[in-house]
């Protein structure tokens, strides 16, 4: 049915079995089900029209563009249909050919007609899968369209009678008026009305809350009945006199955050928490001061970070506050290794999961950024037998919808203070026509700050390369060079992404630590976590292109220390929505306010970033409905209590399965 081509693109779209190109949802609906004759269509109408093609022609028009022009006739009437650059038309439109088109009548040569219309072939017996009716619009990829897709589609339902076996309980489905899953998949597919098309996806939204809330049931009543944990009993006196030794004060909020965490870990049971907080509320020093507990109960922990830079940076910055106190600390990574896991901490990527046995005498893993880790990553290290209280933390604000739904499994905590000498960071939105005038200042502050303490600047580009679909938007190759040699001449100047050598990156780094950089372009690859206290101007190319959360991260790189900091907000966008909403940044410094504004005006995938939904896949659900997430929420512990393994409900077992950790029996 698919050849290894088709394979491919499909892949670039995490499509790979049957159930993964159902559960392809549409975007959006085109309403082409309007039917009309052609004497009765009026140019401004979208409409759907049926008849057999009269003429057609490739025309080269005067600029070299190829033009296709057929003509279509009923018994009413003749209308033209115009297409571009579509030469292999001329194999398709012959005269006689009976077909149906859709799409908006708009004048051409001063006469009604159709612009790039939707077309199929009327065949005998066929539905209408492409006109005359509401069309699904699909995330595409080049080479694979939604018209392909939807025909493949077509084809499941039509020509192999698809079976798709319900997997919710008939009283579920009755309770919230839900259509069964095979139903579902048609209208959402092929709706014959947009209520059709709603239920539909209403169903499926149902059913990935559920999916989700009951695997977060499952997850925390196991993890409640480990007993394995090796208790960690802070040595007060130590802790305190630690505590009392740092070049800093402590925040109230990291103080309530650390009671919280060694109750935990003075149980029998494994801790299981997730600490957020905002970009330099102190989550690294609260992990730093867990392991040093840790150690004093004679146990080892594990850093783990989402990248290599980041784990070098704690690794460095854990050193400097635990090695004085006779702690060895470890790195390990893919290609280096400094100290050995016999070292009482040891600090390397998500790779550490899979790669090394963990000591017998394992407290602590630590994981850094745990939005970035899957399920099964986070699992890792229990599958070795091994169930050591885990601390994972984040800067990405989560909202409360959020957290409720996909972590309810975890025990939460918060950072929501700062420290007292960090000033908030001033954020501008800069239009095209002030450009010039923001690089003239940076050149300024630049100059000015070298008598004194240099104030760096980060300049941020979505991408590494060019990209072919979006010219527009800047890339980082390319900015380093045209700010080099034409903006910033006599500053030095930095490159910084993701597809430079270990070595070179840390290379790279060294140099801006080191001032030996004035401007680093980079792309977001310094998102998490890098931390350059000099750094105090961070200058964002195509801001409207990020989720505002991802922004705020963005910002966090700058403002660490006790200098005013700035964020420039470069975009060319004319829409002022887009503009409205990087305007909230200028507005909000607080990352959880900024997330709750961001999910209420964009949805989950944009909150997400370019990550969308993490391992959960969601498609369906709108975090912002709350009263399908309660409903959920109720169904799921109606289930869950009736049976914790779901054994009752194998099918239903079957979907919740993956998102539970696997090396803790359901049974």
């Amino acid at each position: 049915m698919i050849g290894p081509y088709y394979q491919k693109l499909l892949e670039k779209l995490s499509i790979r079995t049957i159930g993964e190109l159902l559960y392809h949802a549409p975007f959006r609906y085109d309403n082409y089900s309007l039917v009309s004759k052609i004497a009765g269509i009026q140019v401004g109408e979208t409409v759907s029209v049926e008849g057999k093609i009269t003429d057609f022609k490739n025309i080269f028009t005067r600029s070299g563009k190829k033009l296709q022009k057929a003509k279509l006739a009923d018994e009413t009437g003749e209308i033209s249909l115009i297409w571009f650059n579509q030469t292999y038309l001329a194999s398709i439109m012959h005269p006689g050919t009976e077909i149906s088109v859709a799409g908006q009548v708009k004048f051409y040569e001063r006469k009604p007609a159709f612009l790039v219309p939707q077309y199929e072939i009327i065949a005998t017996n066929r539905d209408h899968i492409h006109t005359a009716g509401l069309i699904p619009v699909y995330p595409e990829t080049a080479g694979l369209t939604s018209k392909w897709l939807r025909t493949k589609i077509s084809i499941l339902f039509k020509r192999f009678n698809l079976e798709i076996p319900e997997f919710l309980p008939p009283e579920i489905l009755e309770a919230n008026n839900l259509p069964p899953l095979k139903k579902a998949m048609s209208d959402v597919h092929f709706p014959k009305t947009l209520k059709d098309a709603q239920n539909a996806l209403r169903r499926l939204a149902f059913e990935e809350l559920l999916i989700a809330q009951l695997a977060s049931l499952i997850r925390k009543k196991k993890w409640i009945k480990l007993k394995s944990a090796k208790k960690i009993e802070p040595a007060s006196d130590k802790i305190r006199t630690f505590i009392n030794k740092l070049p800093f004060r402590l925040t109230g909020a990291q103080e309530k955050v650390l009671e919280e965490i060694f109750e935990d870990v003075k149980a029998e049971r494994p801790m299981n928490r997730l600490l957020s907080g905002d970009v330099g509320s102190g989550k690294t020093i609260v992990a730093v001061i867990c392991m040093y507990a840790a150690h004093l109960s004679g146990l080892k922990s594990v850093l783990l970070a989402p990248t290599e830079i980041l784990a070098k940076q704690h690794f460095i910055s854990v050193k400097n506050f635990l090695v004085p106190y006779g702690l060895k600390v470890g790195f390990l990574s893919g290609k280096e290794k400094e100290g050995s896991i016999d070292d009482s901490v040891v600090i390397g990527t998500h790779a550490l999961l899979y790669n090394f046995a963990p000591p017998a005498d394992l407290g602590l893993v630590i994981i850094d950024e745990q939005h970035r880790f899957g399920v099964e990553q986070r699992a890792a290290m229990r599958f070795k037998g091994k169930y050591p209280h885990i601390l994972s933390m984040t800067a990405t604000p989560i909202p409360h919808t959020i957290a409720l739904t996909l972590y309810s499994d975890l025990n939460l905590s918060h950072l929501d203070q700062m420290p007292k000498d960090r000033l908030p960071v001033k954020t501008y939105v800069v239009p095209p026509q002030k450009r010039e005038a923001a690089y003239q200042w940076v050149i300024k502050k630049i100059k000015s700050s070298r008598k004194d303490k240099l104030q760096q600047v980060f300049v941020l580009c979505p991408f590494i390369e060019p990209s072919e679909s979006l010219g527009s938007v800047k890339s980082a190759k390319a900015e380093y060079k045209r700010l080099k040699n034409e903006v910033f001449q006599g500053l030095n100047l930095g490159l910084l992404h993701g597809r430079l050598k270990s070595e070179e990156k840390s290379a790279v780094l060294r140099k801006f630590k080191n001032k030996e950089i004035e401007i680093l372009v980079a792309t977001p690859i310094v998102e998490v976590g890098i931390d350059f206290p000099d750094a105090t101007i961070i200058l964002i190319e195509a801001a409207d292109r990020f989720g505002l959360a991802q922004l705020h991260q963005l910002r966090g790189r700058v403002g660490r220390g006790n200098i005013q900091s700035y964020c420039l907000l470069f975009s060319d966008s004319t829409q002022q929505k887009a503009l409205d909403r990087l305007s909230a940044l200028t507005r909000y410094s607080i990352g959880q306010k900024i997330a709750e504004y961001d999910l209420k005006l964009r949805g989950p995938g944009e909150f997400f970033g370019t990550v969308q939904h993490g391992n959960w896949g969601l498609k369906f659900a709108d975090f912002r409905d709350l009263a399908l997430i309660k409903t959920t929420r109720t169904e799921a512990l109606n289930l869950f209590n009736k049976d914790h393994s779901l054994s009752s409900f194998p099918l239903l077992r079957e979907k919740v399965l993956p998102y539970t950790i696997k090396s803790v029996s359901l049974d």
